[in-house]
């Protein structure tokens, strides 16, 4: 299956956003468990995305692309965490967030075009 590269480019730049947002927060901060859990929801969607283009199969497709939109989800709540214990700027947050609920609402797509062409 071959994935719109869109979402390829976009969730590896998102990926690097959130590896600076990282080492920013941890060494501003000091903080680095909350920072920690953003770090591998936030990189883990485009190494789903990545497998999910390589998949065997339309299914295997789907299954990585919906787990890619599940670390997508739980990133958008890292985000909003970490924004509402101050660990995060509101422009930081506002900046970050946009392009999480981009990649969101990107996969939802792709999902949803898929699950309609079984």
């Amino acid at each position: 299956m071959k994935a719109d590269n869109t979402i390829k480019d976009k969730s590896l730049d998102f990926a690097i956003r959130i590896v600076r947002l990282y080492k920013h927060i941890s060494e501003t901060n000091n903080e680095y468990i909350l920072s920690k859990q953003l770090l591998k929801s936030g990189t883990s969607i485009g190494a789903n995305v990545r497998e999910a283009i390589g998949g065997q199969s339309k299914e295997n497709f789907i299954a990585k692309m919906h787990i890619a939109l599940k670390e997508a989800y739980e990133t958008e709540y890292w985000l909003e965490l970490l924004y509402s214990t101050d660990y995060l700027a509101e422009n930081e947050f506002k900046s970050i967030f946009t392009n999480c609920r981009e990649l969101t609402n990107i996969l939802a797509s792709i999902l949803k075009t898929m699950k309609e062409t079984k």
